[in-house]
């Protein structure tokens, strides 16, 4: 397992990285909503070193104050009440996903803890200026794997009742008054079932087919509540915005394309009517529903030429919104969109200090599979490179999105930014399961773990190869969650193609990952028993023992760098653990990095950091790129060295 290559030679003839901490530190700024009067944007930024919720007026951000100083974990997520009084926000404590719902008054910083439930899992789900005291949030503390709905009354902490889900539903549907009105449930065939309320009892209204229930989705009534919108992919095989009478059950396809699934959409503020709708075949398509946002969308299409973008918020007159919008080459970046004086303005971007650098451009690819199925791919290349091409084959590295059922997108990525820098081109493919581009392309990977949608990845390393983009000998690959299992997959099943893997939270053993899945995920077994095989019959277990790495140990023969987070719920750190193991049993060397204090990913920026340091190291190592020094990489960081000190030591030295 000895490396032909050494990144330090490389590293000695390269200048001007862009340094590890200016892509993957905290954001400068991050997200921007706006109050409901229109008068004050919030967002996120960090202070000391964490991220935490600032507010100042529009049209002064500079006289910005920070309005809460938490500790320990981000906020990640903030948004106004719908009387303008609070801001919202939610936090765990260490990643088990047991999130606390939280609100601040930004005028006086008073803050209040509105779920202090051990162990409960809070999540909000709908607030409206119809009522506008109150929030709905679901709450498992009743029954784990059960969320009940509640209304949340922001001045006391009161919780009134709204569902009790005894029925174990997946979702419960709310108009704008907080009024039960629809419910889904998953069927025992991995499909779906779409649930009336009927004066507080369930009535069936339509079954949905495996095969269409991802990508069919109900999503909010009108105002009124006599319309029901919904994602769906019935009667179509890429997924239309829909429109459902809800008394008569008549539907009215509000737009569709044969490119692609309508995967975003802009609704009116004031009547929650659908005014835009966009596609993403590979690069991000607005379409006008209504006349009425037609010049909207030419407006912020002339000011913002080439970027992908969505509306984050409006005002409750729907006058001003915030967008946020992204190029390969631009991080994300906030802007104020004043409709009645058709202006654009910026407010922040997320990463300001990434101005002074040259980024490198992203080039969508479209290839075949080896049965012709598309996969649309991302190639991000070094930026003193012209064209989508390099002069010379390059070291590689194949960066494979979660999921599975997620998809990459044509916009500013970090690491694609960051391999790109150290010399490497960088490759991301949407492989059968990704979404967007159809139920039949999803349904296309039912029970192909590590067969069909493992061969999407070689196919495109094939074409990659082939085309003279990288070198056979130096192809790396890493990815978090379901692409950890996909490194994971490499390593075991096809390890001549690839030289070394990195995965991070990634799944080893597909029996114990759908025998250990979170409580709130229970109505959501029948859909991952039919994905990957079930757990509860002999051919299930046999065939999940077949596509599970943790069974092809032996095949390993090149070099693995392992990320987990200890208090992961949804790929136990077992995954981990048990192979990091066998490798040991069987004296395969193995380098084994884990964060005590981290879940399902790495959210603190020290931690963050420590793991982008070691992954370049190894990949400096093994692929011959360039290697910034580890400064204060590990400064604050909790990685505990489980396995393969020796090594690391050797990486980074």
């Amino acid at each position: 397992m000895n490396s032909a290559t050494d990144g330090r030679a490389f590293d000695s003839a390269r200048r001007g990285l862009i340094p590890r901490r200016v892509l993957f530190d905290n954001p400068t700024f991050f997200d921007a909503k706006l109050s409901p009067d229109g008068q004050f944007v919030s967002w996120l930024a960090p202070v000391d070193g964490v991220l935490n919720l600032w507010v100042a007026p529009c049209d002064h951000i500079a006289g910005a104050e920070p309005v809460t100083r938490t500790k320990g974990r981000p906020i990640t997520w903030q948004d106004w009440s719908p009387d303008g009084r609070f801001l919202m926000f939610i936090k765990d404590e260490n990643g088990d996903e047991n999130f606390h719902l939280f609100v601040v008054d930004p005028w006086t910083c008073a803050l209040r803890d509105l779920t202090p439930y051990p162990g409960v899992r809070a999540m909000p789900t709908l607030w409206s200026r119809a009522v506008p005291n109150q929030i709905a949030v679901t709450l498992n503390d009743r029954d784990p794997r059960s969320p009940d709905v509640f209304a949340l009354d922001l001045d006391s902490g009161e919780r009134t009742l709204i569902w009790q889900n005894t029925q174990q539903l997946e979702f419960v549907g709310l108009d704008w008054q907080l009024k039960p009105r629809h419910a889904r449930s998953y069927a025992p065939d991995g499909g779906a079932r779409l649930w009336r309320i009927e004066d507080g009892t369930l009535v069936p209204w339509c079954d949905v087919p495996f095969e269409a229930s991802w990508s069919t989705r109900v999503a909010t009534f009108d105002i009124s509540g006599r319309h029901l919108h919904l994602f769906s992919c019935l009667h179509h095989d890429k997924t239309a915005l829909v429109r459902m009478d809800w008394a008569t059950g008549d539907e009215q396809v509000l737009f569709a394309s044969d490119e692609a699934d309508v995967t975003g959409w802009i609704l009116d503020g004031q009547s929650f009517e659908p005014l835009a709708a966009a596609i993403d075949p590979g690069r991000q398509h607005w379409h006008a529903i209504s006349g009425a946002v037609a010049n909207d969308l030419a407006l912020i299409r002339d000011a913002l030429p080439g970027h992908a973008f969505h509306v984050i918020s409006q005002s409750d007159d729907a006058r001003r919104w915030t967008l946020m919008s992204y190029t390969p080459q631009q991080p994300g970046t906030f802007h104020l969109y004043d409709r009645n004086s058709g202006t654009v303005t910026e407010l922040f971007t997320a990463r300001p200090e990434l101005k002074s650098y040259r980024l490198a451009p992203m080039h969508p690819i479209s290839a075949k599979a080896r049965d012709g199925l598309d996969l649309v791919s991302y190639l991000t290349l070094p930026s003193d490179i012209d064209g989508d091409r390099p002069p010379e084959p390059l070291p590689m590295v194949l960066v494979v999105h979660g999921g599975p059922w997620g998809r990459d997108v044509h916009g500013y990525r970090g690491d694609h930014q960051w391999l790109a820098d150290r010399g490497y081109a960088v490759l991301s493919v949407n492989y059968r399961g990704s979404t967007g581009f159809g139920k039949a392309f999803v349904s296309a990977s039912e029970k192909q773990h590590a067969r069909k949608m493992h061969d999407d990845l070689i196919d495109m390393v094939d074409w990659a190869v082939a085309q003279g983009v990288a070198l056979r000998d130096r192809i790396a690959i890493t990815g978090v969650s379901y692409g950890g299992y996909a490194s994971f997959v490499a390593a075991t099943f096809t390890p001549e193609v690839f030289c070394c893997a990195v995965p991070v939270v990634g799944i080893t053993n597909l029996q114990t990952l759908l025998e250990s899945m979170p409580p709130y995920w229970s109505g959501f077994a029948e859909f991952m028993y039919r994905s990957y095989g079930d757990p509860r019959t002999a051919a299930g277990r046999a065939l999940l023992a077949e596509r599970s790495p943790i069974h092809q140990v032996d095949n390993i023969t090149k070099p693995m760098l392992i990320f987990h987070g200890a208090n992961d719920v949804r790929c136990l750190i077992a995954e981990s653990d048990t192979i990091v193991a066998a490798m040991r049993q069987r004296s395969i060397p193995v380098t084994y990095i884990v964060y005590p204090d981290e879940g399902h990913g790495f959210q603190k920026p020290e931690n963050r950091l420590s793991y982008i340091a070691m992954a370049e190291a190894f990949f400096a190592r093994h692929l011959g790129g360039a290697f910034e020094p580890i400064d204060r990489d590990f400064d604050g960081s909790s990685h505990e060295v489980r396995a393969g000190a020796p090594l690391l030591a050797d990486y980074i030295a």
